[in-house]
């Protein structure tokens, strides 16, 4: 078995590529012409957006959707960079809503948390090892 790629699943596909590209450099591999689907990559990962409305179809038991106004789901996207404070900056000013500011955590590594235009919760941390 192979694990391929991530799926976020948003309320507007076409702005939550943007938003990643702005945000974070990430570049659009695909999008569905009904722009219900994109797929984006960053070196060797892929992030897959999908709309909501599609999934809820394929889901018959339904799933929490993410949101700003509820807490951050159970799950989060790491990016790795040497400057976190001007990384989450740009983050911020792409539209994402900061969560915590930059800080040094015990083990030395500068770690910042914001939120993606959907609620789904984005750590920005120096490479760890």
């Amino acid at each position: 078995m192979k694990f391929t790629h991530t799926s976020l699943f948003v309320k507007d596909v076409p702005q939550a590529v943007a938003f990643c590209e702005q945000a974070f450099g990430m570049r659009k591999r695909f999008t569905h012409e009904s722009e219900m689907f994109a797929e984006m990559e960053l070196g060797d990962a892929v992030l897959h957006f999908a709309a909501n409305e599609p999934v809820k179809a394929n889901l018959s038991q339904g799933f929490q959707e993410n949101s700003l106004s509820n807490l951050p789901p159970g799950i989060e996207l790491c990016f790795e960079t040497d400057d976190v404070a001007g990384a989450f900056v740009t983050a911020v000013a792409a539209g994402a809503t900061a969560y915590a500011e930059p800080t040094i955590r015990p083990w030395g590594q500068t770690v910042a948390y914001v939120r993606d235009l959907d609620g789904v919760l984005i750590e920005i941390g120096q490479p760890s090892w």
